[in-house]
């Protein structure tokens, strides 16, 4: 919600060749715009309806990966690179994903924390994830 992240997940994406698939909610175009300091267009996907598009994309053969603390989640460390198109879910920093988007997950990420915080920034957790997926960390 908060251009300062979309921003922030939109260069991680060019970094690591990624695409960037954001919802169509109002906020969201100003957001990018204040938040993108790329000097070329970015690659971003505009989603009407994110659980039909998410169900699409698996029925499609897409690889889904969400970040979220869940019993059957896997260390990042442990994360692999993806083999293949791959979408990484990430919810709102304090409800985190939604339900109806937890149950098309193939994948569970959590990112450990040592510390009292119940989570990270959406970008910054985001920018770990997508690093990881891409072989880069």
């Amino acid at each position: 919600m908060h251009g300062a992240n979309l921003g922030t997940l939109l260069r991680t994406c060019d970094a690591v060749g990624a695409c960037l698939a954001v919802p169509r909610f109002p906020w969201v175009p100003e957001a990018l715009r204040r938040g993108n300091t790329l000097r070329r267009p970015a690659c971003v996907h505009w989603v009407n309806d994110p659980p039909g598009w998410l169900t699409r994309e698996k029925a499609a053969g897409t690889a889904i990966v969400g970040v979220e603390l869940a019993d059957e989640s896997v260390r990042l460390a442990d994360l692999p690179p993806a083999r293949g198109r791959t979408i990484a879910v990430l919810g709102h920093e304090q409800q985190g994903i939604p339900p109806e988007a937890l149950d098309l997950l193939d994948t569970v990420v959590e990112i450990p924390m040592v510390g009292m915080g119940a989570s990270l920034n959406v970008a910054v957790a985001g920018s770990l994830v997508l690093y990881k997926l891409a072989g880069l960390l």
